[in-house]
């Protein structure tokens, strides 16, 4: 039965996976079928992230309270719901609404899947169950530009949501049928003000990281910090004194649990510095057309898709501590060498680069997610998942402003190959410094970590 519940999450994950992989491809398409500017556009992708960033920790505790089964095929019914009204929507404005409600469900997946894999197997292979699911992840990131070209071309860009509707329908009868009720270890209340705040919070920061190149980074991205920042700064006081908190901070105070939640925070700041930089260095600096870039894009999750599964069940037999430190040391290597790379470097070298950071990165996870989630005791397994799905978005938020607020600095309004490229240099440079604090954060696992 566990091995059902694996491909019943396997499924839901890469539905999700593939959503954010496709919709991102056809976006110029839904551009000129929408008839609106690309400020608008741009907004079918932001209020996703945001939406989805802001309600894991709350769904990660009601699936704590009321059964993560519940939220789980909540989240599946909502996603398949909402995917098809996305694909009917008669305008941008409708479309960036029911975003908002393939968002919520979306929240909903993310925040209790870990927790139903971790519950349902033993600790001897929560690693391998949590590898396969990380290779369902990058197996839809992986063939979504493609996928998402083939359909746009055939039906147009409304088709990239119709596909998740019936994903989406069996993944939901899977559910209905294979993940059983579990005994709700806990009772209580939700937090509505610390819910309110954490929300809040994360909306500002997000925003002002997602935006803040857009908006050269000027008094209106400085005041959504401060303010995001006031109000996490709330939202730590109120969960210390709150008697059901969204999220238990001294969980926090367990080295294990602190330093896995680091170290995925760093992972994802470096890989998304990888996603946002190393297209422009194969389009602007060596000129290759967007189908050979996306091409050449796939070798890092393809080199992750192989290692994840396998680093998972390696987890399970000499535990997290070695394989997280070795996966973020050969990201941080990886991240070096392409720092290196100019105009003339040859391809093969520059996807041998990438493909090296695939292998840490596909080494780091599973451990890593395993690690953290084995951490926390059964009754904070969905505050476990919650703090895991964050740490991803805020890391691709921060990834992503980092690599761009440096790359435009460092470019300093030149042209050429040559100025790009080392712009793009030194972006990787930082997101290799992140890799390597990550790599010292795995080192220091508690006591029981190998």
């Amino acid at each position: 039965m566990k091995w059902r519940v694996l491909l019943t999450v396997g499924i839901g994950t890469f539905m999700s996976a593939l959503n954010g992989s496709v919709v991102n491809a056809v976006l110029p398409l839904m551009r000129r079928g929408l008839q609106v500017d690309f400020a608008t556009i741009e907004w079918v992708v932001t209020i996703y992230l945001l939406v989805v960033s802001g309600l894991l920790l709350l769904f990660g505790r009601l699936g704590d309270l009321r059964g993560h089964r519940t939220w789980f095929v909540s989240g599946l019914a909502g996603f398949a719901a909402a995917s098809g009204l996305c694909c009917l929507a008669p305008d941008a404005t409708f479309l960036i609404v029911f975003r908002v409600l393939q968002a919520i469900a979306a929240a909903m997946l993310f925040a209790n899947s870990p927790a139903i894999l971790t519950k349902s197997f033993p600790p001897e292979q929560r690693g391998q169950a949590l590898g396969l699911q990380a290779t369902m992840t990058y197996l839809g990131l992986t063939v979504g530009p493609s996928l998402g070209g083939l359909l746009a071309s055939r039906w147009g860009w409304r088709a990239v949501f119709a596909i998740n509707v019936p994903i989406g329908a069996v993944a939901f009868y899977m559910a209905l049928r294979f993940v059983q009720r579990e005994t709700i270890e806990e009772r209580g209340g939700i937090d509505v003000a610390g819910a309110s705040l954490l929300f809040t919070g994360l909306l500002g920061l997000l925003l002002a990281l997602n935006r803040g190149h857009a908006w050269r980074w000027g008094p209106p991205v400085v005041a959504l910090l401060a303010a995001s920042a006031v109000l996490l700064a709330l939202f730590v006081a109120v969960e210390r004194r709150a008697s059901s908190p969204i999220l238990d901070l001294a969980l926090f105070r367990v080295r294990a649990f602190s330093t896995a939640s680091a170290s995925a925070l760093l992972n994802y700041i470096a890989v998304y510095g990888i996603l946002f930089l190393f297209p422009f260095y194969l389009i602007e600096v060596r000129g290759l057309g967007p189908a050979r870039a996306g091409l050449l894009l796939t070798a890092q999750p393809l080199v992750m898709t192989v290692a994840a599964p396998l680093s998972g069940i390696a987890s399970d037999r000499i535990g997290t501590r070695t394989p997280t430190t070795l996966g973020m040391a050969l990201l941080a290597a990886g991240l070096l060498w392409l720092s290196r790379l100019d105009p003339r470097t040859p391809l093969i070298e520059a996807e041998l680069a990438l493909a090296l950071c695939g292998l840490g990165t596909g080494i780091f996870i599973a451990p890593n997610n395993s690690g953290l989630m084995g951490a926390a005791p059964r009754a904070r397994q969905g505050i476990a998942a919650g703090v895991l799905a964050t740490a991803r978005n805020v890391g691709m938020a921060v990834g992503v402003g980092l690599a761009g607020a440096i790359f435009t600095t460092a470019l300093r309004g030149e042209e050429g190959p040559g100025a790009i490229s080392s712009a793009i240099d030194a972006g990787f440079l930082a997101a290799a410094l992140a890799a390597a604090l990550g790599a010292a954060a795995s080192a220091i696992r508690g006591p029981g970590i190998a």
